[in-house]
């Protein structure tokens, strides 16, 4: 079963995504902000991170950057899931590192397929 991490400061936004990956069969650790998310991926490695980018500790492009740099991590595909959603938003994500992009509020019934 694929592992996914997902870290958001959002509590209701991780109860959502949650739900609708364990439906679809998939293992989800969560984290509330970017420097325990980090050390989740370091311990239990993820086959993708799902990366709020808006937090108010480490914002996600500093997290993402951070895993880049963690040899055994390194490689996993993080995709930003973020309420930026502004002109410009995407491409200066994906600039900073992360492999794809998907804006909230989701869409649950696309979610999975995105």
């Amino acid at each position: 079963m694929p592992l996914i991490l997902y870290i958001d400061d959002d509590f209701s936004n991780r109860l959502l995504v949650k739900r609708v990956l364990m439906a679809e069969g998939y293992a989800v650790n969560e984290a509330d902000n970017a420097a325990d998310g980090i050390e989740l991926a370091r311990q239990q490695p993820p086959d993708l991170i799902l990366m709020d980018i808006s937090m108010p500790d480490m914002d996600g492009l500093t997290a993402t950057n951070r895993i880049r740099n963690i040899p055994h991590i390194a490689d996993v595909p993080v995709v930003a899931l973020t309420a930026n959603a502004m002109q410009g938003d995407r491409e200066m994500i994906l600039e900073a590192g992360c492999d794809g992009y998907i804006s909230k509020p989701i869409d649950v019934d696309t979610f999975v397929n995105e």
